[in-house]
């Protein structure tokens, strides 16, 4: 009986720590605090980026760098180098993200779709103390022409072959 009252109490004192966690979390990703940017070639219907994400843990910083590159691809675009070409971003209109903010919070919330179109490389995690936070870097793979499709069944980007 006392191992049970232990393990009950271990579990209600743990929780509020992961829910501040994912709070911390929650925070750092509606800012979209990153920076992206080539990270060499990668196979057809695929970009192959570097994700830095910033949090003042190095484990959330981590667990963003998906979000963060999926949103970089649709928002930022990033710049050649390394035998990379420069991509634009996918919604180039201003004010988009804005305009279509349910859609979007929709698809960057916890558990969201933005899952689908990006993996990370494994064991290409670099983590930098900058001041009082971490920046973290992963090198992530963007499935970009599934995602292009998604973006144009849902009506935010118009598709390449709509003409001028």
């Amino acid at each position: 009986m006392k191992k049970l009252l232990l393990s009950l109490l271990v579990v209600a004192l743990c929780m509020p720590v992961m829910a501040g966690a994912k709070k911390q979390a929650d925070k750092d990703t509606q800012q979209f605090r990153y920076d992206i940017e080539c990270a060499g070639n990668a196979v057809q219907g695929t970009y192959l980026v570097k994700v830095w994400s910033y949090s003042k843990k190095a484990n959330i910083a981590e667990n963003q760098c998906r979000k963060n590159a999926v949103h970089g691809v649709i928002f930022k675009g990033y710049g050649g180098g390394q035998g990379c070409v420069s991509q634009r971003p996918m919604a180039n209109i201003p004010g988009i993200e804005t305009q279509y903010k349910e859609y979007f919070d929709s698809f960057f919330a916890e558990g969201g779709e933005y899952q689908k179109y990006a993996s990370i490389i494994e064991g290409s995690t670099e983590v930098v103390k900058v001041g009082k936070e971490y920046k973290v870097g992963k090198i992530v793979s963007v499935r970009k022409d599934d995602l292009r499709r998604a973006l144009e069944a849902a009506g935010i980007i118009r598709g390449l072959n709509s003409g001028f």
